[in-house]
């Protein structure tokens, strides 16, 4: 829903109501991931996408009549590869769609909201999108490192929702968890989707070169909060980074122990010259990223893996290292180079091969919401789309 926003909070301001229709549940080879949202105003114009087209007429009917009635509604499109044409989703998935009407007066805390997203603090929206209790369906809790706003109709299903809500916020996971009547964990009775509106995730990329200003441009792109570090300050520039949110002058090691980094932190080492490199890589090989890539040839990364055993790091350590970095694509020029080393970054964080589509068979989406091994993530069944976390890590 991020994407929508800022339309969105036009619209809340003037104290018009919307109807907004939110991706809560995929399954198969949807187009659009759980949190994609289309708004449709009361001039009629729409804002985003849900699905790529396939569905969006029918969408937008269901959002004008959410609008005038302010009733939600949960709705399934596409059933199975034979018939998805015949009901509108050309590419075979499944999607859940969440329908509802807001305003000032069904959605007051969207303010607020709205603000934590703009100004990079963490907020969970976590929404019953289905099932029984004792508040209607599009009750809210809104989630905060630090506060709740909101309830879902009983202390325990607030509990409930608040720590695991709390729990995708830090991984800024989105999607459904499901719930007894009164928030049991092992229950199956209600769903609340929650979205996670997390900062951006971080880009760090060290070594002021060409790369890295082609890499800046593509991380920015792609939903990043881009730095760039070099200990040169000729090189390491506003002027040569204009897309970069930052760009620091310091040693790299240096830079990597004393910022923050998270398991969605992505770093990538251009700088190939070892006075730089394995002080840099002995820190991050010790820190919690997502991506960890160092550009290099192979005899280059072959003498770095060498000083790095001396340093006593294992064969399992170093197995971390995208090196040398990216996929073959057979790229020469920094833009060509900034592409194959996102598109690692992407298969990395997806669980992707990097192989071409034309040359494996299934699902072409993977999903990696989920914790490994939970059922409901499996593909194949259309009762737990892809994104639905159930929250059994001890029940409730």
């Amino acid at each position: 829903m991020r994407d929508v926003l800022p339309d969105l909070e036009s619209w809340w301001q003037a104290g018009e109501t919307v109807g907004l229709a939110t991706v809560v549940g995929t399954w198969k080879s949807a187009p659009r991931q759980p949190g994609a949202a289309m708004a449709v105003t009361p001039d009629g114009s729409v804002v985003g996408s849900v699905s790529g087209g396939c569905v969006e007429g029918a969408v937008y009917d269901l959002a004008e009549q959410c609008r005038a009635t302010s009733v939600p509604v949960l709705q399934r499109y596409g059933v199975s590869d034979d018939d998805a044409f015949a009901v509108g989703l050309t590419c075979g998935g499944i999607i859940d769609v969440f329908v509802e009407a807001v305003s000032r007066r069904t959605f007051p805390e969207l303010g607020g909201i709205l603000a934590d997203v703009r100004d990079g603090r963490p907020v969970a929206v976590a929404t019953l999108v289905s099932g029984v209790g004792t508040s209607p369906v599009g009750s809210r809790l809104v989630v905060r490192p630090g506060s709740v706003e909101g309830t879902l109709g009983s202390a325990r299903f607030d509990t409930a929702v608040r720590d695991d809500a709390r729990g995708m916020l830090e991984q800024g996971r989105t999607g459904i968890v499901r719930y007894g009547p009164d928030g049991e964990r092992r229950g199956d009775d209600s769903a609340v989707f929650v979205a996670s509106y997390a900062p951006r995730p971080r880009l760090i990329v060290f070594g002021a070169i060409d790369f890295a200003a082609a890499l800046a441009r593509v991380g920015a792109f792609l939903g990043y909060r881009v730095t760039v570090c070099d200990a040169r300050a000729t090189f390491a520039t506003r002027k040569r980074f204009p897309e970069a949110d930052e760009v620091v002058v310091d040693w790299p090691h240096r830079y990597l122990a004393a910022t923050a980094v998270d398991e969605r932190t992505t770093v990538c080492v251009l700088t190939h010259d070892p006075k730089f490199d394995v002080p840099l890589l002995e820190v991050a090989l010790r820190r919690p990223l997502a991506y960890l890539g160092v550009m290099g040839s192979r005899r280059t990364n072959a003498d770095r893996a060498r000083r790095l055993r001396e340093l006593g790091f294992s064969d399992a350590d170093l197995a971390r290292l995208h090196a040398p970095i990216g996929l073959d694509i057979g790229g020469r020029t920094p833009e060509e180079t900034a592409i194959s080393i996102a598109a690692e970054i992407i298969a990395t964080r997806h669980g992707g091969s990097g192989a071409q589509l034309r040359q494996l068979s299934g699902p072409i989406h993977h999903d990696l919401s989920a914790p490994a091994g939970d059922p409901s993530t499996t593909f194949g069944d259309p009762s737990a789309p892809a994104g639905d976390v159930r929250a059994s890590a001890h029940d409730g």
